[in-house]
């Protein structure tokens, strides 16, 4: 079975290190910034050709995992309430 590993490297000498699907320079960050802003699975597949289901399913997968260690975020109030 394959894992978010299988589909996701960084390397320093790459977008700058950022988490990218193998073989590409498509970050995880650019799949989540555009699913997050509407676009579709489809969408994102016709606009990146080398991009696949498996390859956004392991940006998701990975986002998942990040969110998860034991790191605190510093998340602004919402100025509504």
């Amino acid at each position: 079975m394959k894992t978010w590993r299988d589909h996701i490297v960084s390397n320093p000498s790459v977008m700058m290190g950022k988490p990218v699907i193998i073989g590409t320079r498509i970050t995880v960050e650019l799949i989540l910034e555009k699913l997050a802003a509407g676009e579709t699975v489809d969408e994102l597949l016709e606009a990146h050709p080398r991009l696949t289901r498996e390859a956004i399913q392991a940006a998701l997968a990975f986002a998942a995992e990040a969110l998860r260690a034991d790191v605190v975020y510093p998340l602004r109030e919402n100025p509504r309430r």
